[in-house]
């Protein structure tokens, strides 16, 4: 499968509308990644948040959200998203979520 999308020189999406789940696929198959049913949920939330607020939804607020909606321990929520990402959420959740490289903000 061709990308037909604008990348940045690390690989993420320059136009996030640009995303769909072939898009996500894609991105993923470049970070050693198989998307499975446990990312989607964790990939449309971080969609949802982008296009409500404008921005990416830092690694917190992606661990509040498992909390909040899948009643995980705040501790257990994070080392989960770090289990599905283990190169990082800003390298591997955002890339696959179809955002734009995060400036500097929180990671952990």
């Amino acid at each position: 499968m061709e990308l037909s999308i604008a990348l940045d020189k690390e690989g993420y999406l320059i136009n996030p509308e640009e995303w769909n789940e072939d898009v996500a696929n894609k991105l993923a198959m470049s970070e050693g990644i198989t998307i499975n049913k446990e990312y989607w949920p964790i990939l449309s939330f971080m969609r949802e948040y982008y296009f409500m607020h404008g921005v990416a939804p830092d690694v917190r607020h992606t661990v509040e959200h498992l909390v909040r909606k899948h009643g995980y321990d705040k501790k257990v929520a994070k080392k989960y998203l770090f289990k599905l990402f283990p190169y990082g959420y800003v390298k591997q959740a955002c890339k696959l979520a179809g955002m734009r490289r995060p400036r500097a903000w929180s990671t952990g």
